[in-house]
């Protein structure tokens, strides 16, 4: 009897924790396992914040990642294969250069920003939501709460420096950006997927760097604004125009 304990004592230690070594038979109840909370919200946070600068991006990388073994995914976040599917990949990588070439146009890009202002929450948060498992509704709302905050963070930043660099007559500030966001997603997704604890530590302090930013970002952005209406209509005002 005593032996029969230890025996499936060690079976139990030894049992593979990775989706690739993981029986397909016993899937189910790898998913159904409860995440910590510190992952969970290490999870939202990351999610949200790389989400907000390309959700597109994001969401293909880690689907390839996920579906071609290019990293050892995190035990807890293996509920992100759905994203390995091969039409989320053909989707998520064909938006993903449409994003990279309007990223890379002045004026386009801060149309395309201004439609995504939504999209990219909503993706954070659903994101967010699908690498969670069997988890409470209340930390459900937390985990949406998390990466929808985030997200919007991260977009308004991302929103706000495209314009003031649309200010400028040279398009290759856009260029440079869009090259410096895409290996900034791109280096936070596979951190994120491998080391989420230290990942989610790194966006939390730049969320908060970015409170502290995006208002004097707005302000710069209201000075250009003001500046422009002034030329714009400065001839057209009453009195503009000199008298004889």
């Amino acid at each position: 009897m005593v032996v029969g304990f230890w025996a499936n004592a060690f079976e139990v230690s030894a049992a593979p924790r990775t989706v690739f070594e993981i029986a397909p038979e016993s899937w189910a109840a790898h998913y159904s396992r409860p995440m910590h909370p510190i992952l969970l919200l290490s999870s939202s946070i990351g999610m949200g914040t790389l989400s907000g600068v390309s959700l597109y991006l994001a969401t293909c990388l880690a689907g390839m990642a996920i579906r071609f073994d290019l990293i050892r995914v995190h035990d807890n976040l293996q509920n992100l294969e759905c994203l390995a599917n091969p039409w989320m990949i053909g989707i998520s990588g064909t938006l993903c250069a449409v994003e990279m070439l309007a990223d890379k146009i002045p004026g386009l890009d801060s149309l395309w920003d201004a439609i995504h202002t939504f999209i990219r929450p909503i993706g954070a948060i659903a994101l967010a939501l699908g690498s969670l498992g069997t988890v409470s509704t209340e930390w459900s709302v937390v985990a949406a709460l998390l990466a929808g905050t985030a997200s919007v963070t991260t977009h308004a930043a991302k929103m706000g420096t495209r314009m003031v660099a649309n200010a400028s007559p040279e398009p290759f500030s856009n260029i440079v950006l869009s090259i410096t966001e895409d290996a900034t997603v791109a280096a936070g997704t596979v951190m994120l997927l491998k080391y989420p604890y230290f990942t989610a530590g790194v966006c939390l302090i730049t969320i908060v760097g970015l409170w502290i930013l995006i208002p004097k970002l707005f302000r710069k952005i209201g000075g250009f604004c003001r500046v422009i209406k002034n030329r714009l209509f400065r001839p057209f005002t009453p009195g503009s125009q000199a008298r004889p």
